[in-house]
């Protein structure tokens, strides 16, 4: 919009699924809405991370570390990296108006993804499932300001008309 880009991503059932993997959509979600809590100024990059990885990992699950969240702009992909793992009060100060995309990729099992030979595909190294959220946000004084939004696709989900 106006020469910005926004970018967000959402991982929804197709067909019947376990109720393990329902739970790791919820856990994945969940992590998200945990590290935009922590993307207000004042706070560390870090603080994001860690909030996302100690929600997953509570659940017994594994965070990817090669994909990252970022910055967000002129460009799709911008600095800062993002992480979703990390240590409180580490990292670089969020100032109020920075734009960025947290986008928590969380496994079943291990953390460990393997890059495809297409350059493209990634799938986990011990082929267990996987789930991805994303949402674009600003860093703002006490509450992050969400610019993407899931409604249209959660109607979708639950049936309901737009």
């Amino acid at each position: 919009m106006d020469g910005f880009y926004g970018d967000s991503a959402f991982t929804y059932e197709v067909g019947e699924v376990d109720d393990k993997i329902k739970q790791l959509l919820k856990v994945t979600k969940e992590s998200l809405y945990k590290g935009i809590e922590m993307a207000v100024s004042g706070n560390r990059i870090g603080d994001i991370g860690y909030a996302v990885q100690k929600h997953a990992k509570s659940f017994g699950y594994g965070v990817v570390r090669e994909l990252v969240g970022h910055g967000v702009g002129k460009n799709l992909h911008e600095s800062p990296e993002v992480p979703n793992y990390g240590r409180k009060g580490k990292g670089i100060m969020l100032k109020e108006g920075l734009v960025i995309a947290i986008e928590p990729m969380i496994n079943m099992g291990v953390k460990q993804i393997m890059q495809h030979n297409d350059g493209w595909t990634i799938t986990t190294f011990d082929k267990k499932p996987s789930a991805h959220f994303e949402h674009t946000i600003v860093v703002r004084k006490g509450k992050a300001e969400i610019l993407s939004s899931f409604k249209e696709i959660e109607e979708k989900i639950n049936g309901k008309a737009s």
